[in-house]
């Protein structure tokens, strides 16, 4: 009696510790209000290196921004990356400074980075072209990329920043923005343009640094952004908030040519993205800022001090419901019209079963992650049905992606 008395208390005592960690406490106004007074940063954080526009291995810096004092053991986590038209600008500069510190005082951990820029030699001889711009983009997505997988994997090892895995979110400003309605919505090499070259590049999540972790975010904050086709959003992507100036002459509100300052390119604005995202089932907001113009929350002026106190309170409150919900971001994949995986028994014993769709081409790669975001192991399948062992996985809940598959979810016992 004594000995199912204990395995009862340590159930429920699992069961009650696995609730807590399912979620994040948004109690006593945390990430609301500003409960903190102070916030310390740590500057110059390595996340990662990379080869940039010149040819050379740059390293990739952070600074993070903590509350001052929090001893909470798991947080929520935003990172964010400049503007600056991928030719210039900086983790330092002021509204990221501004911005990473708000959201720093209300709870969560914050990440402001740098990114690869086209080299300026690159522009004087000639670079400064469509295809170098592109391709500039790209690098900053794989950049924002590698600085998610960074968080996960200081998570599963370190811990130095005692973040939650599944609740990290991407944003950015202008350019920065473009990178994070990448990182969220582009996962398919057909859907970069040929000229770019991608796989060249390094594919869709680059080779900018900790590898094995999933890139995933939670949801992508895109602050005057847009995107080369609305039809990156796709059923299943991560939820979407927007503020864009309606008079925005630089990145258009709608679509159009981006700025004057920049190669020709054909983009979406904001006021073309949440239809989209409307239509695919996709939760967003969009804020509207009428008649303003191009990144007006980052001006120090009256206006532009009231604009950021708007971008900051929709941001705040767009994130609430996804912090008040399980993070099943590592579930969460893009729908198709091709017909879903299967996978049974779950849970399973000692191997899965998969069926996957005939009209899914075969040999293809799949990721077999666990529930901190970690590729655990990579599966190459050259049949339509098979077994999937489990051999040395630990039981648990895992969930294998396939390329334009939602992502299928596995447990062993």
């Amino acid at each position: 009696m004594k000995t199912l008395f204990i395995c009862f208390v340590l159930l429920l005592f699992g069961a009650r510790m696995a609730s807590a960690q399912a979620v994040i406490d948004t109690t006593q106004g945390r990430y609301y209000q500003p409960v903190f007074a102070n916030v310390t940063v740590t500057s110059g954080v390595n996340f990662g290196s990379a080869v940039n526009s010149a040819g050379a291995t740059q390293q990739l810096l952070m600074d993070i921004y903590q509350p001052t004092g929090d001893a909470l053991a798991r947080r929520p986590v935003i990172i964010f990356a400049h503007q600056g038209g991928f030719i210039t600008g900086s983790r330092t500069d002021a509204y990221m400074v501004a911005v990473c510190t708000r959201f720093a005082r209300l709870g969560y951990v914050t990440a402001s980075i740098d990114y690869r820029l086209l080299d300026f030699g690159t522009i004087i001889g000639g670079g400064f072209d469509t295809v170098n711009i592109a391709k500039s983009a790209i690098r900053g997505m794989q950049d924002l990329r590698a600085a998610v997988r960074f968080f996960r994997k200081d998570a599963a090892t370190t811990n130095t920043y005692r973040v939650h895995p599944n609740y990290i979110t991407v944003g950015g400003s202008s350019a920065g923005a473009f990178a994070a309605l990448e990182v969220g919505y582009l996962d398919k090499a057909s859907e970069v343009p040929a000229y770019v070259g991608i796989a060249a590049l390094g594919g869709i999540e680059g080779n900018s640094g900790n590898p094995g972790y999933s890139s995933q975010p939670l949801a992508v904050l895109n602050l005057s952004g847009a995107t080369e086709n609305p039809s990156l959003i796709e059923p299943g992507n991560a939820p979407l908030l927007s503020v864009h100036g309606t008079a925005d002459g630089t990145v258009p509100y709608l679509q159009g040519r981006v700025g004057s300052s920049l190669p020709p390119k054909y983009v979406y604005g904001s006021g073309r993205l949440h239809p989209r995202a409307a239509q695919v089932g996709i939760r967003n907001t969009l804020v509207r800022l009428s008649r303003a113009g191009h990144i007006p929350f980052e001006s120090t002026t009256a206006p532009g001090l009231l604009y950021a106190d708007t971008t900051f309170r929709a941001i705040r409150d767009f994130l609430r419901p996804s912090l008040a919900q399980a993070g099943t971001v590592l579930a969460t994949a893009r729908a198709s019209a091709t017909p879903a995986a299967q996978a049974y028994p779950v849970p399973a014993e000692d191997a899965v079963q998969l069926t996957l769709p005939k009209e899914l081409l075969l040999p293809l790669q799949a990721q077999l992650l666990d529930a901190a975001g970690r590729v655990v192991r990579v599966i190459s399948p050259e049949a339509h049905d098979l077994s999937l062992l489990r051999n040395a996985l630990k039981p648990g809940v895992y969930f294998l992606k396939f390329p334009g598959q939602p992502a299928l979810r596995l447990e062993f016992k």
